[in-house]
């Protein structure tokens, strides 16, 4: 599975998202549309994008019964996707049921991924909040060794346990991974951060960046710097 660099497309409207696009000229970098976006333009926003070429990752976190999750995602298989989310939370039961509401009559899919606990989540707050008493590393394997059993692909996880996620569920099992910033930039409200680079060296398939490329004065070398770091 190739590496790459995923653009966060977070922005409020198909305008400015088309508009920070068309910078990139020829270049068709992956890119992801979360809640923001899509609940601002609906599906017609991600057919544009995909007809202009790019790969898109659709980050909606599905979280519910296992029979409204797995109808859900029988609707996002129709949009031609490369990428869908779910939350790990929602238990085994559930992202078996997503896996096949996801899969086409012709076999093909998505690669769907489970998200395990959030980049912008610490100890304190798992424990804390969430009540749960585990180490945060504990609770991400744990969630991740059911997402493979479940059939996923992968998971979304900070690339602090990106090593741990494939020695635990192999180098085939996909890590996606945000929380990345460049050593210069500032961490916002994420917690769990690296530097591409490092995310590289932990073992992240693939990295999520969002304000660091789309809030820079010049949002295609923050682009390509990001990439050059990521892959070396």
């Amino acid at each position: 599975m190739a590496k790459d660099v995923i653009i966060a497309c977070d922005f409020p409207s198909a305008a400015e998202t088309l508009a920070f696009l068309d910078r990139f000229g020829g270049e068709k970098p992956y890119v992801k549309i979360g809640m923001e976006l899509f609940y601002a333009e609906g599906p017609q926003i991600v057919r544009q994008i995909k007809a202009r070429g790019h790969r898109i990752f659709l980050d909606l976190k599905l979280h519910d019964i296992p029979n409204t999750v797995k109808k859900a995602m029988r609707v996002l298989s129709g949009l031609d996707v490369d990428m869908v989310n779910l939350h790990a939370a929602g238990t085994r039961a559930m992202m078996a049921a997503a896996l096949e509401g996801l899969t086409r009559p012709d076999g093909t899919r998505p690669l769907l991924l489970a998200v395990t606990q959030l980049t912008s989540t610490d100890q304190a707050a798992l424990a804390g909040e969430l009540l749960i008493p585990a180490s945060m590393e504990d609770v991400v394997l744990s969630y991740a060794r059911n997402a493979a059993a479940a059939g996923l692909d992968g998971v979304v996880c900070s690339p602090l346990e990106a090593g741990r996620v494939h020695d635990s569920c192999g180098a085939a099992f996909l890590t996606v991974t945000p929380g990345v910033r460049f050593a210069d930039s500032a961490g916002d409200d994420q917690k769990r951060v690296t530097t591409p680079q490092r995310a590289r060296e932990l073992g992240s398939d693939y990295i999520v960046v969002g304000r660091p490329i789309t809030q820079a004065a010049d949002p295609v070398a923050a682009w390509e710097r990001c990439r050059k770091e990521f892959l070396g």
